[in-house]
């Protein structure tokens, strides 16, 4: 199949209301133009060098994503262009963000990256992490907090996955309780080996890789 019609695949399996972000990152940019002409516009790359260069060479109306950990001193790279931010998990990348929206006279919009697997990873906020940049963010004015984002165990146990999925749900859905913000209704979990448990347990974000593109053929 092609890349157009695998995209069209999942769209027609997922409820209308979930966003498919295509992951495109280590994949050449006529990959992402073949994408872009069967009418998807959602694309996540996680190394800014990879993201600035695509973006410059593909149509301007692509919303892109970053969906991987992001070093503070590469938000200037993106922040002229950037739809969303998936991965914020401190402070001081939160600033570096608000710093660089402010020059660009935007608005970034960002989702806080919670951590929630079983296993060992150098990325994510624990609950009270959580509640502190929540509360941080509200001085920031070139920030908009959007939502959460959340990566499962990379396990065969789906019930263990499932679990984790339920969590950050609960978790989100406290939070937009408590914030009372229209602007806070994105909750990004699921990937291509668990995107239809991740939307099972609430997600209406999705960021889908090897299902659309193929296997990665680089690191």
């Amino acid at each position: 199949m092609s890349i157009g019609a695998n995209i069209e695949k999942i769209k027609q399996e997922i409820p209308s209301e979930v966003i498919l972000v295509a992951v495109s990152k280590t994949k050449p940019a006529s990959y992402i133009q073949e994408a872009y002409e069967s009418g998807h516009r959602h694309f996540g790359e996680n190394k800014v060098q990879e993201l600035v260069a695509k973006a410059a060479e593909l149509p301007n109306d692509i919303h892109w994503h970053v969906i991987g950990h992001l070093q503070t001193n590469k938000v200037k790279y993106i922040a002229p262009f950037v739809y969303l931010i998936h991965s914020v998990d401190s402070l001081k990348l939160l600033e570096e963000i608000n710093k660089h929206a402010l020059k660009h006279n935007r608005i970034i919009d960002c989702l806080l990256q919670v951590y929630i697997a079983k296993e060992e990873t150098k990325f994510g906020l624990d609950q009270q992490e959580l509640t502190g940049l929540l509360a941080s963010s509200t001085s920031l004015s070139g920030i908009r907090i959007r939502g959460l984002m959340g990566m499962a165990s990379n396990s065969d146990d789906m019930h263990m996955v499932a679990a984790e999925f339920k969590h950050l749900k609960t978790l989100f859905d406290s939070k937009a309780a408590e914030l009372k913000s229209a602007d806070f209704n994105i909750l990004s979990m699921g990937m291509s080996s668990d995107y239809e448990i991740a939307i099972s347990n609430g997600s209406n974000m999705i960021r889908i890789g090897s299902t659309i593109f193929g296997e990665r053929t680089n690191p």
